[in-house]
């Protein structure tokens, strides 16, 4: 019977196999190319317009529930597509709902950002 290995070692390869997904997630997926790239100028924005804590803790929350949940609507697509690789009304179904989802969260984040910039531009 192997060993178990203690908390602390399985946390450390927990966040080994999060950031290895975290990866592949930005080197596979081109929407979230896209994402990355704009959390990356929203922030330079908010260095530039000196944006308050309250402000930068609702940036960071938009940032990183859009890009949570496209790497969930990753995730369902491609166990979708591993489970029923053929065209299906139902994985179609579900396909639809999950990308529904992150185009909520990304109109909310675009909210959020018109919220905080709009006032510092204008």
């Amino acid at each position: 019977m192997p060993k178990e290995e203690s908390f602390a070692v399985n946390r450390i390869k927990s966040v080994g196999f999060a950031l290895r997904g975290a990866l592949l997630l930005v080197r596979t997926e081109a929407s979230i190319k896209i994402q990355v790239f704009l959390a990356i100028a929203v922030t330079i924005a908010g260095f530039y317009y000196e944006i308050s804590a309250t402000e930068w803790i609702f940036q960071v929350f938009a940032i990183s529930m859009v890009v949570g949940i496209e790497g969930a609507n990753t995730a369902i697509e491609k166990l979708c597509d591993f489970i029923h690789p053929d065209f299906n009304e139902r994985i179609g179904f579900i396909k639809d709902v999950a990308a529904g989802a992150v185009m909520l969260v990304s109109i909310g984040a675009i909210i959020v950002g018109c919220i905080i910039y709009i006032p510092k531009v204008f």
